[in-house]
């Protein structure tokens, strides 16, 4: 009895994965050679577990048939390294002052963080190219300025060109994009990565663009729970982010959202990058755990 028991719970276990691999055929044949973009920073970066079970999750879209592009971050990387070399870290408005030393450094810890990606994703069977902002004129940048004060080496990207990105997805590489840009004077920039995400998936003309951050989602009010919002239209967001109710990181967040969607994204999802596998969850699953962003109607 024990014995059959414990094969009809092992019966049971295989059916619930059965169950779980059908209720993702429809988003596989859905987005199937469809472009994805991950902007991927914050606390998911600073966890090794998280950071290989990222990555996987960007592997396993890449092996069902998704074109993924990896835009990343690196802020806190950034940080640590300046501290390490005897600098202080500075910022205004939220944004790090970047002389030419700290630019040396940001670029340098960018340029890590980039191959560290590119090794985790050839290490589960996928050719990956990491990519700066700088290769190919893929980021074209202006200097960018806080409330009319110069920060330095702060860039704000003015145009993109695809090309080297459309080439490497055609030849079924996995691009890991690097934030940094140059302006027409050929001068070295670092970029927020949200602003780089955003302005790649408008590029590409990509079908999501998904941004793993440090909360659940949108909120209509931080401090309840009951306010989470999972669905929003561009014309909504727009509502949202003039209403007041949202504050702090999330403006510029959410004004990336918008951003995307109204220049051709059909949806972007906020996404907490510490739960495990939260883009699958998102992606093939009915509900999904985020907030999204979409063209129509919600």
């Amino acid at each position: 009895m024990e014995g059959q028991a414990l094969a009809e719970d092992k019966m049971k276990e295989v059916q619930e994965k059965a169950s779980v691999l059908i209720e993702a055929l429809p988003y596989i044949q859905k987005f199937n050679r469809k472009i994805i973009v991950v902007k991927y920073g914050g606390s998911a970066m600073t966890s090794e577990n998280l950071r290989e079970n990222v990555i996987k999750d960007v592997t396993l879209l890449k092996l069902v048939g998704f074109k993924p592009v990896i835009v990343h971050g690196g802020g806190k990387e950034i940080s640590r390294w300046v501290g390490k070399v005897g600098m202080e870290p500075n910022f205004v408005n939220g944004l790090r002052v970047t002389d030419e030393e700290t630019m040396e450094v940001a670029e340098m810890v960018l340029n890590k963080v980039n191959k560290g990606l590119v090794q985790l994703v050839q290490s589960l069977g996928v050719n990956a190219v990491g990519v700066s902002g700088k290769d190919g004129g893929l980021l074209k940048v202006k200097k960018k300025y806080s409330d009319g004060k110069d920060i330095g080496y702060v860039g704000e990207v003015v145009s993109v060109d695809p090309t080297l990105i459309e080439d490497l997805l055609e030849k079924d590489f996995l691009p890991v994009v690097c934030p940094v840009g140059m302006d027409d004077n050929f001068d070295t920039y670092n970029v927020n990565a949200d602003d780089a995400a955003c302005a790649v998936a408008k590029a590409l003309k990509a079908e999501k663009l998904a941004f793993l951050t440090d909360i659940k989602g949108i909120y209509k009010d931080i401090n309840d729970e009951n306010s989470f919002i999972s669905r929003l239209s561009g014309k909504e967001a727009e509502e949202l982010l003039n209403s007041g109710f949202i504050g702090g990181g999330m403006i510029p967040k959410l004004g990336n959202c918008i951003d995307a969607v109204n220049g051709g994204v059909n949806s972007v999802i906020i996404l907490d990058g510490r739960i495990l596998h939260c883009l699958l969850l998102e992606i093939f699953t009915e509900k999904g755990i985020g907030t999204a962003i979409v063209k129509e109607e919600a």
